[in-house]
């Protein structure tokens, strides 16, 4: 616990130490969670869980990739038990650092879809949103547009707005595309969403829902857990979500891409029974309700429910395409972006 601490205090990108080192261990035990998850709701799953098993939960929480690059660097004396980070990309680089091991759990594969899980068992998906397409309700429906490759019609020039190619959910997008479609297809559509730019992709999904609904933009690409933070909230906030259609892509095709939280035991992790049990845990069904209600995601277990503002958003059926699939296309996505110009 202490390495903890320290690491904490030694890297001013790392922060968020929820056990103190002169606290008592639980009586069975600890473990140790690396996560690049930043909700307050999280901290009521890791309350819950030390209150059902007696473990104690220490956790660190910071980027990802700092979160990654610290594992490595503590090598075999790593503290980590589990690494939790959000998005097929990430998990992939954890996997490609060579810093989780391989599960074997009779409780995961029986709640979660393969998609949700990891080939080999090195990480297990814990929550899902949906990456959907989004357009202004006073300019009506775009005609025409019900997939990801529709945004490519020269229909729309001048009408989209969106992200940086640097963002980690336009980079799975890609790399989804990719798997289903192969590279050249994923090329032509990257270089034809360019073509329809209404602006310099800038901003994060929030300023993105926003511009569609000011009519600075027509159409856009956002995960659904943003949208539904408009729905629940005040008035003014419910007036942006009245704005915004909502479209789920290729319903007739591969499904909608989903992006997933996910985590994996840590290869040196000393208290590697305590972190499977923890895993299992996120999938029962208290867990996965703290992520559905908590945070507006999409619960892995797909026999469950979302919450109500999730649900407005509409059903939907998802790509099952495997996330390790995803990430194993991250760096081609990239050089994809790089080439036609989307910056």
């Amino acid at each position: 616990m202490k390495q903890i601490l320290a690491g904490c205090l030694a890297a001013l990108a790392l922060a968020g130490c929820a056990q103190e080192a002169d606290q008592p261990v639980a009586e069975n035990g600890e473990i140790n969670i690396y996560s690049s998850r930043h909700y307050d709701t999280d901290l009521a799953l890791y309350e819950d869980f030390t209150e059902q098993t007696g473990i104690a939960v220490n956790r660190l929480e910071a980027d990802a990739d700092a979160l990654i690059e610290k594992i490595v660097s503590e090598g075999e004396f790593s503290p980590a038990d589990l690494l939790i980070t959000v998005d097929a990309g990430r998990l992939w680089r954890a996997e490609e650092a060579g810093v989780l091991s391989s599960v074997e759990s009779e409780v995961l594969d029986e709640r979660l879809p393969d998609y949700l899980r990891h080939p080999d068992g090195l990480w297990f998906g814990l929550s899902t949103r949906a990456r959907v397409i989004i357009y202004n309700k006073d300019a009506g429906r775009p005609e025409g547009l019900n997939s990801y490759a529709d945004l490519v019609d020269p229909a729309y020039r001048g009408d989209i707005c969106i992200r940086s190619s640097s963002n980690i959910y336009n980079i799975s997008l890609l790399a989804s595309i990719i798997a289903n479609r192969g590279p050249q297809a994923a090329r032509e559509w990257a270089q034809g969403v360019v073509a329809n730019f209404a602006r310099d992709p800038q901003g994060n999904d929030t300023s993105q829902i926003e511009s569609v609904a000011a009519g600075e933009c027509r159409i856009s690409v956002v995960n659904t857990y943003y949208l539904a933070r408009y729905a629940g909230g005040d008035e003014q906030s419910q007036d942006i979500f009245d704005s915004i259609g909502v479209i789920f892509p290729d319903q007739d095709g591969a499904g909608t891409h989903v992006n997933i939280s996910g985590a994996g035991v840590v290869k040196n992790a000393p208290n590697r029974e305590n972190a499977i049990r923890f895993l299992e845990y996120l999938t029962s069904e208290s867990a996965q309700r703290y992520f559905a209600d908590g945070n507006n995601e999409y619960p892995a277990v797909t026999s469950l429910e979302a919450n109500s503002a999730v649900e407005q958003l509409g059903e939907f059926r998802p790509d099952t395409l495997n996330a390790a699939e995803i990430g194993r296309n991250q760096a081609e996505a990239v050089r994809i972006f790089d080439s036609v110009g989307w910056n």
